[in-house]
């Protein structure tokens, strides 16, 4: 079993709580991703489970053994960094056996061990080069290897695909969810960028100073967020949030006055206990779900255009608003200075409130 289990873990430096309580189990097979802006604990957390930082408190469990003291060595994780740290001396066969030969495994077990990573990574046709005649790809699936030709319990990557151009990094996504379909280890990845959370995770975590803002599989924090961060930090455009006040309540129904877009009532199907009248509220409409059929509208001003192929991104404004994003078809007429409807569907609004930044709906 390789069950991760985090129990009121905190971490301190000096007076600075970096971070302030976490609980969090990952089951034995879950690909798990640590995701958030900089500086809010995610690697560090990642590095306390492998032993690299100490915990000030709290407990750490792998396959429901206490690890709080245990030496690194000792955990059954592997760890691939940002940076692919290969010995430039050393060929790649030399570099993913150098752990097991250093730790006395015999010459033909070695061999055996490596042969099979480099079949799963496809670097069979590379053994004998040496890192400086590699790509940042295959250094890092280099790196993958050295870890893999170990068999941990867990594996942790923290950033692996940050010094990756934008092709490669695709590429190396696709390779890593392959890889851990195959080994089915625990997997517990890192990192800033939420489309490689979304598309990997089986389970995304997601940070803020020190502290779980929510965790859920990667569709259900992008239609059911817990918060204003969660929702804009989940999904690519981020969700347009638009501030106002609820204006009536009737049933299933709640109209939310937009001052930034002439005052308009704009419509909200509501799931749970509606806010009261006068309640400070922010509506949140992601890109996506405006459709020409829509009841709620919004008059605006198209201020510019993004073509992407698949889609175009236009980004206009109301009467006195910030940006809005609003998804449209490929080939669409539009140009800066026209003036468009934005229809958007009720049940497809989200309302926040304001103040605390807490999901009502």
């Amino acid at each position: 079993m390789s069950d991760v289990v985090l129990s009121d873990v905190r971490k301190s430096f000096g007076a600075v709580n970096v971070i302030k309580g976490v609980d969090l189990n990952i089951k034995s097979g879950e690909f798990v991703v640590f995701v958030g802006p900089s500086g809010c604990g995610k690697s560090t957390l990642l590095r306390m489970i492998a032993g690299l930082e100490d915990i000030t408190s709290g407990d750490l469990l792998i396959g429901g053994e206490r690890m709080n003291e245990v030496d690194p060595s000792r955990r059954g994780i592997a760890m691939v960094f940002q940076s692919y740290a290969l010995y430039p001396h050393m060929t790649v066969r030399e570099n993913m056996g150098f752990a097991l030969r250093f730790a006395g495994v015999p010459r033909d077990e070695v061999a055996r061990q490596v042969g099979e990573a480099a079949r799963i990574l496809e670097l069979e046709q590379l053994l004998d080069r040496k890192p400086k005649a590699l790509s940042g790809g295959q250094r890092q699936r280099v790196a993958i290897g050295r870890a893999i030709v170990r068999h941990p319990k867990v594996f942790l990557f923290d950033e692996p695909l940050s010094n990756l151009d934008a092709e490669l990094r695709v590429h190396m996504r696709i390779e890593i969810a392959k890889l851990h379909r195959e080994l089915k280890t625990t997997v517990i990845y890192v990192t800033h960028d939420q489309v490689e959370a979304m598309t990997l995770a089986d389970k995304i975590v997601v940070l803020r100073g020190g502290i779980v803002e929510q965790i859920g599989a990667p569709l259900e924090l992008y239609d059911n967020p817990a918060n204003l961060f969660v929702a804009g930090f989940i999904g690519s455009p981020k969700m347009n949030f638009l501030k106002g006040r609820v204006e009536s309540v009737a049933g299933r129904r709640v109209g939310v006055r937009l001052p930034e877009f002439g005052n308009v009532v704009a419509p909200v199907e509501v799931k749970g206990e509606p806010a009261p009248v006068g309640a400070a509220v922010t509506l949140g409409l992601r890109p996506v779900h405006f459709t020409p059929d829509g009841e709620g509208a919004l008059d605006v001003t198209v201020d510019m255009l993004e073509h992407l192929g698949s889609e175009t991104l236009v980004y206009a404004r109301g009467s006195a608003s910030d940006l809005l994003t609003i998804a449209q078809e490929p080939h669409c007429a539009l140009v800066a200075g026209d003036r468009l409807t934005a229809r958007f569907r009720p049940s497809d609004a989200l309302l926040f409130d304001s103040d605390s930044g807490r999901r009502i709906y």
